[in-house]
């Protein structure tokens, strides 16, 4: 019990040098052309503190996919949306800085989920070559983040996960 106490305080610390508590980062991403009818383009991302921790907010058409998130990704993602810099950098930093040092370039991530996991399809370009990769939700959204690269849901998932935020579940959220 000691332990979780010395950890919610260590946490509150660094959410406080981050600015994550009551800080809304937004990521509007660009959009090569409208996806097919059954999916959907994430029009604005957030991260914010809830009282279950971390949380990424997928938003689009009104409705918002929440997916909790560990603190050392909320603080990547957080970093890609503003713009901040750490003192050393991140893993998705150096995941981005290694794919534009070899001509790679993120161009979508399709957001799915299975039993009761979300998953993220990473999609990456490499000169005359596509390739997606299998990877957590959370790495594939701050890489398509770090590229300004489009993140997809199925219409069927924003139907069934989303969620309409009301005036009161907003504020419950920072």
């Amino acid at each position: 019990m000691k332990h979780l106490g010395r950890l919610m305080q260590m946490w509150l610390v660094f959410s406080v040098v981050i600015g994550l508590p009551g800080a809304v980062s937004r990521a509007q991403t660009e959009s090569p052309g409208p996806p097919p009818s059954s999916q959907v383009t994430i029009s604005d991302v957030q991260v914010r503190l809830s009282d279950h921790g971390p949380v990424v907010l997928l938003k689009a058409e009104g409705k918002t996919i929440p997916i909790f998130v560990d603190m050392t990704v909320a603080s990547s993602i957080y970093g890609a949306l503003t713009g901040e810099k750490m003192p050393r950098p991140m893993s998705h930093d150096l995941m981005h800085s290694i794919l534009e040092a070899f001509g790679g370039k993120v161009t979508q991530t399709v957001i799915t989920l299975k039993g009761g996991t979300y998953y993220g399809a990473l999609t990456v370009a490499f000169k005359d070559q596509v390739k997606v990769f299998d990877s957590r939700s959370s790495d594939s959204i701050a890489l398509a983040i770090h590229f300004k690269a489009p993140i997809i849901v199925s219409r069927e998932l924003l139907d069934s996960a989303g969620k309409v935020l009301t005036p009161e579940t907003k504020a419950q959220t920072l």
